[in-house]
């Protein structure tokens, strides 16, 4: 199975820049099924009031259930004092994990501890700001953290090297290939932390699914650890939510691939 582990939908609310604006997924879905990417986690396009959004985001994965996976969004400050009853009533909704943004904060104590309490993953768009993880990563060790863009979009070569280290350092820390252009940057972080550390993701709807899936595929990877990246870590780490709730907290519990 091919899971995008990194695609926004909805309406943004800003009207600032277009991942503030509108994120259309008929387009996207199109592609994505010709690519024959078979499930893509979702979460809102920036917005400034994520409660409504993420509400919103749960009923469209409620049309699509065999297509989508919903995340939803928190903004680390201005939602401070009421993160945990967000996402509580996000995993309510069916929502499965949490997207933090560093242009509007970083991970927060509050936003690590009620993803811990919850078993949802974190997605992290560190905006650069790599060294970050020395601070959450550690911290939280239970909780799994995906950096996205291999943490950086705007190809920060220097946040990319530190997050190439991080994938080996920390257990728990895991990246995404969206929006990756240093080709061997995605080389490097599977030859030095393994293929278990990667997570085929697009950016969609802006970023062509079929594009940054091809990417993978031109690393040429030994069949199993392909199947891997392009779907075996995410289901993997979707199993361990869905059954964190039932285990008492303690470190990240990567269940093992069903092959081995």
């Amino acid at each position: 199975m091919i899971v995008d582990f990194h695609c926004h939908a909805g309406r943004g609310d800003q009207l600032s820049f277009p991942a503030a604006t509108d994120a259309p997924l008929g387009l996207y879905l199109r592609r994505a099924r010709r690519a024959g990417i078979d499930r893509t986690v979702v979460m809102p396009a920036f917005n400034s009031d994520y409660r409504r959004a993420n509400a919103d985001l749960a009923r469209l994965v409620a049309r699509h259930p065999r297509r989508l996976i919903g995340f939803a969004f928190v903004h680390a400050r201005r939602d401070a004092g009421r993160i945990p009853a967000m996402l509580a009533e996000a995993v309510e909704h069916g929502l499965r994990g949490v997207k933090v943004h560093g242009a509007e904060g970083l991970p927060t104590r509050e936003v690590c501890a009620a993803a811990r309490t919850l078993g949802l993953p974190v997605l992290v768009d560190l905006a650069g700001r790599a060294s970050a993880v020395h601070m959450f990563a550690p911290q939280y060790p239970e909780v799994p953290f995906i950096l996205a863009h291999l943490g950086s979009f705007t190809d920060d070569w220097r946040a990319q090297r530190q997050v190439l280290d991080q994938l080996v350092l920390y257990p728990n820390v895991f990246a995404d290939t969206s929006g990756v252009r240093w080709f061997d940057y995605l080389v490097e972080a599977v030859e030095r932390a393994g293929a278990r550390k990667l997570l085929f993701g697009s950016d969609g709807p802006w970023l062509h699914p079929a594009l940054e899936l091809a990417k993978i595929r031109l690393l040429r990877l030994a069949p199993r650890d392909e199947a891997l990246v392009v779907g075996g870590n995410a289901l993997r780490l979707l199993r361990w939510q869905a059954r964190r709730g039932a285990r008492r907290p303690g470190r990240v519990l990567l269940l093992p691939d069903r092959r081995g």
